[in-house]
């Protein structure tokens, strides 16, 4: 059997497990990312052309967690012309206290303010509005295929290791520190594993106590625009019984504006996907009632998966030689350059801790 050793082995290549491998490469650390599938890959949940860079939470760990990831995304900074984050604005309406949003957002500095529904027709003209809306313009989108590319070449650059097409049949440990077993029979000997493998975090990590990941398949659509409108991204705090969950979306140039219910899929086996859309009525009926600046017959579903704990709180914590980052629950993109931060401070620092509200129970 061949064996190998590394500094520290991450299992999962999307964007959760290549911003941890960048921030390690950033404090000197040299690690080796090992991921089941070949680059560019629309197996997990990280592939798209856009992510929501949502900030209207009200949750002190996540507002904390955001502040961080928001450096991360600065650091990474400009590529092909443009910086990974777009900041074209956020606006969130609809069943929530809008000023206790605001509230906590101007509380750390960040850009939030109340519009009255008409002014937001006025300015958003392809969309509508009944209530106040909550105006951010420290918010927009994360590009979320380039980023995913220039972390990887930052890692390279930094003396990390990425291995596409390098399956993990089994993650352990011993007193030394980790220990996996390959699929091609290689084992490999780390100081520590870092373990974002999505979807099949739960399969790899039973030994763990996690709590139940759910896995999804969800189907948001890019629509085209009727109108020269702008957009912006956005949040609508809707439910049942007008639509089955609230409404999410941002514009994706060159392929529309993506709109989707949050976290509505059936679950679904992540080695038989069944890569087909549900909801799509339902999401036609929103875009026809609520966005008259998008046609509603112009759908093109994108297919995606959420992994999710039971109330959508991420698990970021370390047991023994082996940390973890799952439970991500569709809302985690945004957040991922601040993650993989705090899954590196796990990594190197046994004595380190997430917010507590992240942890698994001890």
């Amino acid at each position: 059997m061949k064996s190998e050793t590394v500094d520290i082995a991450i299992v999962g290549g999307g964007v959760m497990g290549l911003a941890t491998a960048w921030e390690l490469t950033r404090r000197g650390r040299r690690p080796v990312v090992l991921e089941r599938f070949a680059r560019g890959h629309h197996e997990g949940a990280s592939h798209g052309a856009t992510r929501n860079f949502n900030n209207a939470y009200v949750e002190d760990h996540y507002l904390d967690l955001l502040a961080r990831a928001r450096d991360g995304w600065d650091a990474l900074g400009t590529v092909g012309g443009e910086p990974l984050l777009r900041l074209h604005g956020l606006v969130t309406h609809g069943d929530l206290d809008v000023n206790a949003v605001r509230d906590g957002l101007t509380a750390r500095g960040i850009d939030a303010e109340l519009l009255s529904a008409a002014e937001s027709a006025r300015r958003w003209q392809g969309m509508r509005f009944e209530r106040d809306v909550l105006w951010s313009a420290d918010a927009g989108v994360v590009r979320a295929a380039d980023a995913l590319r220039e972390l990887e070449r930052r890692i390279v650059a930094g003396g990390g290791e990425v291995r596409w097409n390098t399956p993990v049949a089994h993650i352990g440990e011993d007193p030394a520190g980790g220990v996996l077993e390959l699929a091609d029979g290689t084992r490999l000997h780390a100081e520590t594993t870092v373990v974002t493998a999505g979807a099949w975090t739960s399969r790899m990590l039973s030994r763990l106590g996690l709590p139940r990941l759910t896995v999804t398949e969800e189907a948001p659509a890019h629509f085209a625009q009727t109108t020269d409108a702008a957009w912006p991204s956005f949040n609508h705090v809707v439910g049942p019984p007008e639509y089955p969950a609230t409404v999410y979306g941002m514009p994706t140039p060159g392929e529309g504006v993506k709109v989707g219910f949050h976290s509505v899929g059936d679950e679904i086996d992540p080695d038989a996907r069944p890569h087909v859309p549900t909801h799509q009525d339902a999401l036609r009926e929103y875009v026809r009632e609520w966005m008259p600046g998008l046609d509603p017959d112009s759908a093109v579903p994108i297919s995606c998966t959420y992994t999710s704990t039971d109330d959508g709180t991420f698990v970021l914590d370390r047991r023994g030689r082996t940390v973890v980052g799952a439970g991500f629950s569709g809302h985690g993109f945004k957040f991922a350059t601040g993650i993989g931060a705090v899954l590196a401070d796990l990594a190197v620092d046994p004595a380190a801790r997430a917010a507590e509200p992240f942890r698994l129970p001890r």
